[in-house]
């Protein structure tokens, strides 16, 4: 005897079902509040899709329960310019961008019950000696950093330097050690800057910071332009040692940067507040506060020309719009 075929009985009259849409995996939800803050200088992306290398680490910790770790190399120390920045020590500008990172975490936490924490990796002294920056003028920006964190309560939030890897030797030592261990040689750097448009314009952007932030030089502008260029390689060298280092202390971590990076990249560029300019950071500017609120990061100059500065706790802090 043959087997019945079983069939579905006729849906009523009426108009089409609407079709059910399968949940997004939640590693790409998670992504997906990351994407407004992209920092990119080219087109960007609100497709996950578009980024798979994040979305691979993500999934590394989703799929185990666990609370999904990024790491973000920056908050090295203040530019030594004063016509950019308030002073050496963090303002409004790391104030308000630590917060919106521990908000991050915080959405993060909504969608995914085990959440997310941020390890702030910052160590100007990888490179103090090359942007000019004291190491007692990094060390007080770093302790003020951790205070900040902590006065502000923002639990999600870590930091990471030398000092978890190289304790208490010098920061010549370290410097050294780390260069040492981890920064490509100039020379592959110069191939890098000639062939690869990416790298091209990390070297022009850094050369231009270092060029702004010599406030002091006694030649001519192409003598300072070529000085800085010079230093510009060895600034990248040492932040790639540090970004290295980085990824072999923590190899799970979802990499994020305050640099622009393309869809598809390696990590993922993160902007921290409005600004003009997709390269500037809170180390780089001060804040203006518009008249409803607003914040943008600008040179403190302007921000000088357009509002009045307040204080915080006895420090300069930000502008106020006029």
């Amino acid at each position: 005897m043959s087997q019945a075929t079983l069939t579905p009985p006729a849906a009523p009259a009426g108009p089409p079902a609407t079709p059910v849409t399968a949940p997004s995996p939640v590693e790409a939800r998670i992504l997906r509040l990351l994407l407004p803050y992209h920092r990119t200088t080219g087109t960007g992306s609100a497709d996950p899709a578009d980024f798979p290398e994040q979305l691979r680490r993500i999934r590394r910790f989703t799929d185990a329960g666990e609370p999904v770790l990024f790491t973000l190399p920056g908050f090295p120390c203040k530019s030594p310019n004063p016509a950019k920045v308030l002073g050496h020590l963090p303002d409004e500008g790391e104030r308000l961008s630590l917060a919106f990172l521990d908000r991050l975490c915080a959405r993060i936490g909504e969608i995914y019950a085990p959440g997310a924490r941020i390890l702030i990796c910052s160590d100007g002294h990888i490179f103090g000696d090359l942007i000019r920056v004291p190491d007692e003028h990094i060390d007080a920006y770093g302790d003020a950093l951790r205070d900040l964190i902590t006065g502000e309560g923002l639990g999600r939030l870590d930091t990471f330097d030398l000092r978890d890897v190289h304790g208490d030797l010098d920061h010549d030592t370290k410097r050294r050690l780390v260069t040492e261990a981890y920064a490509p040689p100039v020379e592959e750097l110069r191939a890098l800057v000639r062939g690869d448009e990416e790298t091209a314009r990390l070297y022009r952007g850094i050369t231009r910071f270092l060029v702004e932030d010599t406030a002091d030089f006694a030649g001519t502008r192409s003598a300072l332009q070529r000085e800085c260029r010079a230093r510009a390689y060895g600034v990248i060298a040492r932040s790639r040692a540090w970004g290295d280092l980085i990824a072999d202390c923590h190899p799970r971590s979802v990499r994020l940067s305050i640099h622009p990076q393309r869809p598809g990249a390696e990590k993922f560029g993160i902007r921290l507040l409005e600004a003009a300019d997709a390269w500037a950071t809170p180390w780089h500017t001060a804040v203006l506060r518009g008249r409803e609120g607003e914040a943008r990061l600008m040179h403190r100059a302007e921000a000088e020309r357009r509002g009045r500065l307040v204080f915080r706790a006895g420090r300069p802090s930000h502008f106020e719009e006029r």
